[in-house]
């Protein structure tokens, strides 16, 4: 026996779903008037909708931080615009994923997607989301940093597009914050030059022994004399060290005073960090390039020249 399908009931599925009155109404003629099976009928839907939108790029977005004075949860969730990405339910959901892992510390992002808020998981959370904008959004990264003794300083951009935050050892929050707003601008790769993986240094060395000797090579074509051998090692060492200069926190000059680098600021002021996280929505995402004038004329039956 089915159920009339009233205003009311319609309005009862959205509030209880979040789904459009639209599809609350075709669930419910779907169904006979049954508003559990039609709750369940949106939400088999809606995840064959998620599911159809998970191939697209989501690279806009923003970086949630939720903090304490053990530690800090970073969490980027993303979207395919950053019109959505300035949304108050995009940006809550966001928010509410960074203190769940500052409160739960999951080993991992499907852990994360599986931990509830309220009665639903940030999975079906992020679904529902999908179905509501229209957009494909996902939970790409979160990290979890733990006090190393000292002050934990954060920095974010306004936008909430790049966030950071550094441990300290021992020093001031102000030394941190400022470190935090250097980092977010200068985004050095590693703490220093230890921390640099040996791969990488080497692949390096044969990238400036190439150039070093293609500049003798010219220099020879010119009619100007070779540089000894000692000398050539001195210059692949030279521009190596200032590789692991510009790369690492420590090598680097400071932002807000170019005379001095971060190593020799911190022991000016007898602070040390233990590690550091920087995120950038986006960050190493291929973005696709649109053509929305031609999407445009396309739609429009319109060809072009």
């Amino acid at each position: 026996m089915s159920t009339p399908v009233t205003a009311a009931l319609v309005k009862e599925l959205r509030e209880r779903t979040g789904a459009g009155m639209s599809d609350c109404k075709k669930a419910l003629d779907a169904t006979g008037g049954d508003i559990d099976a039609a709750a369940e009928k949106l939400r088999m839907d809606g995840a064959a909708k998620a599911d159809k939108k998970a191939g697209r790029t989501a690279a806009e977005g923003v970086v949630a931080i939720a903090s304490s004075d053990e530690a800090v949860a970073l969490v980027e969730l993303n979207s395919e615009t950053d019109f959505v990405a300035k949304g108050a339910d995009f940006r809550g959901l966001a928010s509410a994923a960074a203190a769940a892992v500052l409160a739960n510390r999951p080993a991992s992002l499907e852990a994360l997607l599986a931990l509830k808020d309220g009665d639903k998981t940030f999975d079906e959370k992020r679904r529902e989301l999908i179905n509501k904008i229209g957009e494909n959004i996902t939970f790409r990264r979160f990290e979890l940093v733990q006090s190393a003794g000292g002050p934990l300083a954060t920095y974010i951009h306004p936008g909430d597009k790049i966030a950071v935050v550094v441990a300290l050892t021992q020093g001031e929050l102000e030394l941190g914050r400022d470190l935090a707003m250097h980092i977010a601008a200068m985004s050095p790769r590693h703490l220093d030059a230890a921390a640099v993986p040996a791969e990488a240094i080497e692949s390096e060395r044969k990238v400036i022994e190439a150039q070093v000797a293609q500049e003798q090579e010219e220099e020879l074509a010119n009619g100007k004399k070779p540089k000894p051998a000692e000398i050539l090692a001195k210059m692949v060492e030279g521009k190596i060290r200032r590789f692991l200069s510009e790369i690492t926190l420590l090598g680097q000059n400071f932002v807000k005073d170019q005379d001095q680098t971060v190593e020799k600021l911190l022991k000016s002021k007898n602070a040390g960090v233990a590690h550091f996280v920087r995120l950038a929505v986006g960050e190493g995402i291929e973005k696709k390039k649109t053509d929305f004038a031609a999407e445009v004329m396309e739609q429009a039956g319109i060809k072009k020249d």
